[in-house]
């Protein structure tokens, strides 16, 4: 029996025969509109794609419904047992009662545990409308049936093959008597009846299992490789007798003239019934790894989300004068991306994740210019003045919603391209679903407790079994590690957790106080899949993520100590100046919760460039350091600055100045010096073939400390300049699908498909001339003036039908006020609301039958 027209509904099927009880529906259409608007909008909320556009009535819902696209989508969606629920009714009779669909996921010997979640499964599938139907009468959509059933193009997940009828409905009527005959059974006067008598021995499990008995041993040794799929085998042209014995029998039916297969009603037999082998009706539980107190979790968790900040902000100062360049398909080069590994001193795959986070923070953006560089946009200015707290939301928050996925960096695409940061081709649209996932799946754990991450994600992998594998090509390689499921879901979950614990959203794998509050995710219990958006505000999520982590960051400091092998030692993390100053004036040699800075001549001379004097730099030593100036690093400034700005250089292409002839002289016989092509023009000045940029190098490799001056003669100060972009959005995330709903979008989509339908399916009264079934109704305009009149001064409803401006039809049950100026006005049923309509775009119109108005 077919499962109902979903794609034509015919209007008269939308009506139930007879009169008194409701009818059980016949159609999707019909268990749609048997539904209350709380089922309706659960429908859409599940389903968003049906939304777009809202339906004109529930037939169209129903039809949309049943489409490919959406059927997919939504079976992508449900958890392994609802798809197991699915893929047994593929298999099953259509309809199929609920007691026949429970025997084929529970077996033979029966399971507790399956009969508990089965309603559970059933209702869900129902919600979705890929299941409708009374329990006496389960159908699964069409669409979704072509999907799973068994096929030898597309193997059932069940690993079951063809029903007897399927198997032998090219077989000719003398070869099915010749079969019935060897198993036994009498001979009949039509192959129906044949397959019949063959179908009901296979189904019958005592005559079956009687008739097995007698089976070779070999021959059960064949229906024992087959059984749990693939239910197809190839033979030769004289097959051995176990098969051949089988093929006689029906127990194996030809396909083609290599292939047989086991039907379906014995493979059923030999599993006992069951249509899975290993049916997973309970999801499995995330084990707990290793415990921890909380104090301590939330401890190294700010510590990380400390170490997040300093390592964004050195990123994006070692190229706020202009970062690497674009390559020409975009992203960053393999060589960039080393050399920026090297300087966070990290490994790439964390330097890329470092730079899609700035990226996708709105902080980094390319400059857009001929030649195109990186560079921070303005608004890392912006969040530079924030507090540590606020900065760390800022960076978290976007990296939930973000698409980008930075452990693909290094690995190749479908088409053997390489993959590289801040590149194309980096998004994938389950990220954020998953990140968020396995986040919710660490709060159902006991706060400090760190997940079993291989019970993680076979979680995950049961609550999306089809969305792994089809989520990205398998030439896709994380890099370097330990060897990572196929499946991307899995891989995109341990990335998750990896870059969960670099952001301080985990400490030592468990899921922080800051965390809970920045996700809004329950203590004792997960969000469903479902609901994972949160039920506050992502604004005041994140100002209270904030407020936790801020008591937990250290406090900066406004202090050095200075050491006597020309050292600065920061006991914490320095105020903003003091980071800044100190670093023109020293080097950073090691990084930690003590950052060590180092004087050299090279790091003074900096500091003497940018406009310092020699008593600037013994001023700022001694107003932040708690330890007295050591001698040496006094003697260092000092020996700097008396030779800085000795040697001038300038633009003739350059030139040298200085009032010692002496030093001028020892230049030019430096040999060094050659390359500067410098000749005496004056006692006290050199003129150079180089520009003054390299003379100036030319002259400080020689160890010389010279000055550049401008073309008046003055000390030009050099500074750092900070290049920024100009002003950049944010890269949007790449949407998986239509975003959720909200309740008023819901309630209003709702309201107009229930009005819709009113309009569709109301019963018109018989006109003269009788309407085809789905045409708009066609009146001359003298009669559709009468008739809206008519009803304007009784009050009365009537059915419109309307082209509008762009020539789309429609038909509508409008209630008329008012009738004037080629103009009626009246309250229109299908949109719920107060409208006017041109009298000449109307073509047609029709009184409701009695029982309508």
């Amino acid at each position: 029996m077919g499962i109902g027209g979903i794609g034509g509904l015919d209007r008269e099927a939308h009506v139930a025969e007879g009169t008194g009880a409701a009818a059980a529906p016949r159609t999707l259409a019909e268990a749609l509109r048997a539904r209350g608007d709380e089922g309706l909008a659960a429908l859409l909320r599940a389903r968003p794609d049906l939304l777009s556009p809202v339906p004109n009535d529930l037939t169209q819902l129903a039809t949309r419904a049943g489409t490919r696209g959406s059927v997919v989508r939504a079976l992508e969606r449900l958890d392994r047992f609802a798809l197991q629920t699915a893929e047994a009714l593929a298999v099953a009779p259509d309809p199929a009662p609920y007691p026949v669909l429970l025997a084929l996921l529970t077996g033979d010997e029966g399971d507790a545990e399956i009969e508990a979640a089965l309603p559970g499964a059933v209702a869900l599938l129902r919600e979705q409308a890929l299941v409708w139907g009374e329990d006496d009468r389960l159908r699964l959509v069409r669409t979704a049936r072509e999907l799973l059933s068994p096929s030898p193009q597309h193997p059932s997940p069940t690993g079951l093959g063809p029903t007897v009828a399927e198997a032998t409905s090219g077989m000719s009527p003398g070869r099915v008597q010749e079969i019935i005959a060897a198993a036994g059974l009498p001979a009949t006067h039509d192959p129906v009846s044949a397959v019949a008598a063959l179908t009901g021995l296979f189904t019958d499990r005592a005559r079956m299992g009687a008739f097995l008995d007698g089976a070779p041993p070999e021959a059960l040794a064949v229906l024992d490789r087959l059984v749990w799929g693939p239910p197809y085998g190839e033979v030769t042209a004289n097959p051995a007798p176990p098969v051949r014995w089988l093929r006689d029998r029906g127990l194996l039916l030809p396909v083609s003239a290599r292939t047989m297969v086991l039907p379906r009603e014995v493979a059923l037999h030999l599993r006992g019934g069951r249509a899975h082998r290993a049916p997973e009706p309970v999801a499995p539980e995330v084990a707990v790894l290793r415990e921890h107190r909380p104090q301590v979790v939330d401890g190294a968790a700010a510590g990380q989300a400390y170490t997040a900040l300093a390592t964004v902000e050195e990123l994006l100062k070692s190229w706020g004068e202009g970062g690497p360049q674009v390559l020409r398909a975009g992203g960053l080069s393999v060589r960039d991306l080393r050399r920026t590994a090297a300087a966070l001193d990290v490994t790439e795959q964390v330097a890329a994740f470092w730079l899609e986070l700035c990226h996708g923070a709105g902080l980094l953006a390319s400059d857009g210019e001929a030649d195109e560089r990186y560079a921070p946009t303005p608004a890392y200015d912006d969040w530079l003045d924030l507090p540590p707290a606020e900065r760390w939301a800022r960076l978290v928050a976007p990296w939930l919603a973000s698409t980008r996925t930075p452990g693909l960096v290094g690995g190749q695409d479908a088409k053997g391209r390489a993959l590289s940061a801040l590149g194309p081709d980096l998004d994938r649209a389950a990220a954020p679903e998953v990140r968020r996932r396995v986040l919710g799946l660490l709060a159902t754990l006991p706060p400090g407790a760190a997940a079993d991450p291989e019970t993680l994600f076979a979680r995950l992998r049961w609550e999306r079994p089809l969305r792994g594998a089809a989520a990205g090509p398998a030439t896709e390689s994380p890099g370097p590690g330990p060897a990572l499921p196929d499946d991307l879901r899995s891989r995109l979950a341990r990335w998750a957790l990896a870059e969960a614990e670099l952001l301080g959203l985990t400490g030592r794998g468990a899921l922080s106080a800051p965390a809970r509050a920045l996700l809004n995710l329950p203590l004792a219990e997960a969000a469903s899949p479902a609901d994972e958006g949160g039920g506050v505000e992502e604004s005041v999520a994140a100002e209270r993520a904030a407020t936790l982590l801020a008591p937990l960051l250290p406090e900066a400091v406004d202090h050095v100590l200075l050491q006597a092998d020309l050292t600065a030692v920061a006991p914490g993390p320095l105020r903003r100046p003091l980071a800044d100053a100190l670093a023109v004036l020293a080097d950073v040699e090691s990084k930690g919760g003590a950052t060590v800075y180092r004087f050299t001549p090279g790091s003074v001379r900096r500091a003497l460039d940018s406009g310092l004097a020699a008593s600037d730099v013994h001023a700022f030593l001694a107003a932040h350091s708690r330890t007295p100036v050591p001698q040496p690093l006094a003697y260092l400034v000092d020996d700097v600055a008396r030779r800085h700005g000795h040697l001038r250089v300038g633009a003739a292409s350059a030139y040298v100045r200085c009032d010692d002839d002496t030093v001028l002289g020892e230049i030019l016989a430096d040999r060094r010096s050659a390359a500067l092509g410098l000749r005496r023009l004056a006692p006290t000045v050199l003129a150079a073939q180089a520009d003054p940029a390299a003379l100036l190098e030319g002259l400080r490799a020689m160890g010389y400390a010279p000055a550049a001056e401008s073309a008046e003669g003055d000390v030009l100060v050099t500074r750092a300049d900070a290049y920024r972009t100009p002003a950049r959005t944010a890269p949007v995330p790449v949407p998986d699908g239509p975003p959720a709903p909200d309740a008023t979008l819901l309630n209003a989509a709702v309201k107009a498909i229930r009005a819709g339908d009113r309009a569709a399916t109301a019963v018109r009264r018989e006109p003269a001339a009788p309407t085809p079934a789905g045409s708009l109704p066609r009146t001359s305009s003298a009669e559709t003036l009468a008739t809206v009149q008519a009803a304007a001064m009784t009050g009365s409803a009537v059915w419109i039908g309307y082209v509008n401006a762009d020539g789309a039809a429609s038909q509508r049950v409008i209630a008329p006020v008012r009738v004037e100026g080629g103009f009626v006005t009246g309250y229109d049923h299908t949109a719920d609301e107060m409208r006017t309509y041109p009298l000449h775009r109307i073509t047609g119109v029709a009184e409701l039958a009695d029982d309508q108005v």
